[in-house]
């Protein structure tokens, strides 16, 4: 208390009965998978594409990390953690992209060299020294930008491009090798109006950056990681802000022969057991390559038969056109969801299903579902995704692999992991204060006040606050035993929303002077 000695006025600032809770981030994704460059098993903040690729290089051939982290952002994620983990071909002190040292004298593995106002360099793991050549144009005068562009390895003619030119148009060189080459890839190195043709000439490209794969088997462990060494899975549990959790490489090392099926189960098992034990993020799961919907429906039931209200999976595969090559190819949907996810927290609420939402970036499906199909896989907990005419690609599912019905829906698991993670960090001026009925009060009002605010946006049942939730601190949950413990307990109940999954309308026909419509 104060001391007030002289007489006077006196001011003092004394705290309100209540304290504001706020909201804590709900979208903030962790992407585990193979990356050119960069740090190891060190969780690393990402915020956009230019700070990954510094970071961890570019996309690279065989792997999907790179296009999970792109496809985050184009759909409208914010913040990431990059965990890069190694593929079992090189110890992890060593970077991808150092593992062929430069000779001296000779350009980096993958370095750039200039062909007039383009730069090329080869695809990682292109093998023999790659030469590249331009030559005119065959036929009798052809147009003065058109030429061909051949490219030979070891001396010997390997691909051949012939009429293409630098305008903007399908026939556009980087356009053309960008997506059928599978030795080189090729930029302008300007902007603007289209360059002037090269001149006729021959450039030997530097050594092939070696691609991440390999034959060595790949340890599932190597993505659960250890939480005591900040491994993998492991180094996450000490990153707080996370929610959502996706490993993409998981089925590019599948697709290498780097883990076989059941691995791959028992990492996605370890995916979800992480959620499960830090209670706050959710997985989203890839379903692995190829498969038809008839055999996605038995590898879900009879192989991957999870039973987790902190996991999602998703199906087909999703078409892209990869940065910054612009070709297109097929990757696991994981990356694109999770920014989904977080275009739908910003523009709605994490309280709404993030389902009917485009996925961007997406330019075909692996599969195209019928409706039939889907009326098979959306009972046992698969995402479709579908194409629809005129509204393009887009998420046409919100559940969990719960067989539970009261978590049956991912929105319902979110919102819960937002609320519990909000009252949790903004009570956290409750620890040792005075256990009593005041303290109780100040609790109630506190946690009430927040959830009215959550109410009032929409994300909980009821036409009233007193339908959508109550909270009892009293003399009733907190008993002399368990103030004797030092414990202090508030029960919350909340009615939370869930999506309009099935919409019928019942029509039926009137006949005349039946009955209508009241004026």
């Amino acid at each position: 208390m104060p001391s007030y000695l002289s007489p006077g006025v006196y001011v003092e600032e004394i705290e309100s009965g209540s304290r504001p809770i706020e909201g804590v981030g709900t979208s903030v994704a962790a992407l585990v998978g193979f990356a050119q460059k960069g740090p190891f098993d060190e969780p690393t903040l990402i915020t956009n594409w230019s700070q990954f690729t510094a970071t961890f290089g570019d996309v690279v051939d065989g792997t999907y990390l790179a296009s999970a982290v792109h496809g985050f952002f184009a759909n409208g994620g914010g913040v990431c953690y990059v965990v890069r983990v190694g593929d079992g071909t090189e110890p992890s002190t060593k970077d991808a992209g150092n593992a062929v040292g430069a000779v001296a004298g000779q350009s980096p593995p993958g370095a750039e060299t200039r062909l007039g106002p383009y730069a090329v360099k080869p695809r990682p793991g292109a093998a023999g020294e790659i030469t590249v050549e331009v030559a005119d144009a065959e036929g009798d005068d052809p147009p003065s930008d058109v030429f061909q562009l051949i490219v030979k390895r070891d001396g010997q003619v390997a691909e051949t491009y012939p009429g293409v030119t630098t305008k903007r148009s399908k026939e556009n060189v980087a356009t053309r090798v960008n997506a059928t080459s599978e030795l080189i890839e090729i930029r302008e190195s300007g902007h603007g109006a289209a360059p002037a043709r090269p001149e006729p000439q021959t450039v030997v490209l530097a050594p092939a950056a070696p691609a991440p794969t390999g034959t060595g088997a790949l340890s599932p462990g190597v993505y659960v990681g250890d939480p005591d060494r900040r491994t993998g899975l492991g180094g996450l549990e000490a990153v707080e802000e996370v929610t959502t959790v996706a490993v993409p490489d998981l089925m590019s090392a599948y697709e290498r022969g780097l883990l076989d099926l059941e691995s791959v189960i028992a990492v996605q098992q370890g995916i979800i057991t992480h959620c499960q034990l830090m209670g706050d993020r959710v997985a989203i799961l890839d379903p692995p390559p190829g498969l038809t919907p008839q055999q996605i429906r038995v590898w879900r039931t009879d192989r991957a038969n999870f039973d987790s209200k902190y996991a999602t999976l998703y199906y087909p595969w999703i078409r892209v056109a990869d940065a910054p090559s612009g070709r297109a190819r097929l990757v696991p949907p994981s990356g694109h969801v999770a920014g989904v996810w977080a275009r739908n927290d910003a523009s709605r609420g994490v309280h709404k299903a993030p389902a009917n939402e485009v996925v961007r970036g997406a330019i075909a499906l692996q599969t195209q579902l019928t409706k039939g199909e889907h009326d098979q896989l959306n009972p046992i907990g698969l995402n479709c995704i579908r194409s629809f005419p005129g509204r393009g690609i887009r998420i046409w599912g919100a559940r969990t692999l719960a067989s539970d019905l009261a978590w049956r829906y991912l929105n319902v698991r979110r919102l819960f992991n937002y609320l519990e993670e909000s009252i949790l960090a903004g009570t956290q001026w409750v620890v040792f204060e005075p256990n009593d009925d005041a303290l109780w009060a100040r609790i109630r009002r506190t946690v009430s006040a927040f959830l009215v605010n959550e109410w009032r946006k929409g994300a909980l049942f009821g036409l009233t606050p007193e339908e959508a939730f109550y909270v009892k601190c009293d003399r009733e949950t907190n008993p002399p035993e368990s103030i004797d413990a030092g414990q202090v307990v508030c029960e919350i109940g909340v009615a939370p929303v869930k999506p309009a999954e099935f919409v019928v309308f019942r029509l039926s026909q009137l006949s005349e002077g039946s009955g209508g419509v009241d004026e």
